[in-house]
């Protein structure tokens, strides 16, 4: 019981978090769920592995409910997605499966490292020449690409790229949140699907394990997430953009510190 009551502790955040800013809380779910695989005595080769594939599972939802919301806004680039989301399957599904072969420490640096560059650019507001606007489609599937690759590395949504991009390439705050929110859930489930590839057949993964995904966690922090996400998600439109990157930058900075000392 006092696992689920974590699960749905760790759900509710995740998606408020989605909601709010578009991130779709993996980073959250990763650092959470690696301490809490570490204490029941998941293999430590296999730790992160199963909280990024979990974590990928488990935004759905969240992503899920942030983006209807923020469409209700007229918040989401419809066009953007279309464009972006072909890459964004492959790249996640890559990353997804080739993380059989990716060892914890790894993947591990690649999420510090990730949120350090990420946290830098939302704190000193490094940004293009004005006037950017966005690429074509093609350029917009390779960017995909690399959300999706990249993404699926770390167990995050698309957001600690997706959002940096669209702004600088002018795009509002509000409709980069959005649309990046809209960009999170295909990019979850091929994420999610490559790390049920990545570890099925792997002798002592947890029971009621799919591959790298824990079943029991990936449910109660959906419904969790689900739940909670459209708050979030309204409170993003009370607030003004220059708000929204500072809470994005403090966040990520914030949980950063969280991995580096606990995982």
């Amino acid at each position: 019981m006092a696992e689920v009551g974590a699960w749905l502790a760790i759900g509710a955040a995740t998606g408020f978090f989605a909601g709010l800013l578009g991130i779709g809380g993996g980073t959250i779910l990763v650092s959470s769920l690696a301490l809490m695989f570490a204490a029941q005595g998941i293999a430590a080769a296999y730790v992160m592995h199963m909280a990024i594939g979990t974590s990928l599972a488990a935004i759905m939802a969240g992503a899920w409910g942030s983006f209807r919301t923020h469409h209700r806004h007229g918040a989401v680039d419809w066009s953007v997605v279309r464009a972006t989301v072909p890459g964004v399957l492959a790249g996640a599904l890559a990353g997804g499966a080739a993380s059989r072969w990716l060892s914890t420490g790894f993947l591990k640096t690649f999420f510090l490292v990730f949120l350090v560059v990420v946290t830098a650019q939302m704190v000193f507001g490094f940004r293009p020449k004005a006037g950017r606007g966005l690429p074509g489609r093609a350029g917009l599937a390779a960017t995909g690409a690399f959300i999706g690759a990249s993404s699926s590395l770390f167990g995050g949504g698309a957001a600690a790229v997706g959002v940096p991009f669209l702004t600088w390439c002018g795009m509002t705050m509000h409709t980069a949140i959005g649309t990046v929110s809209a960009i999170g859930f295909p990019l979850a489930i091929a994420g999610s699907v490559g790390y049920v590839i990545a570890g099925w057949g792997i002798a002592g993964l947890p029971r009621w394990s799919a591959g790298f995904v824990y079943v029991p966690a990936f449910v109660v922090i959906s419904v969790a997430s689900m739940l909670v996400a459209p708050f979030g998600a309204r409170l993003a439109h009370r607030l003004k953009g220059p708000t929204l990157r500072r809470i994005f930058a403090v966040f990520l900075l914030a949980i950063g510190a969280k991995v580096a000392i606990s995982v």
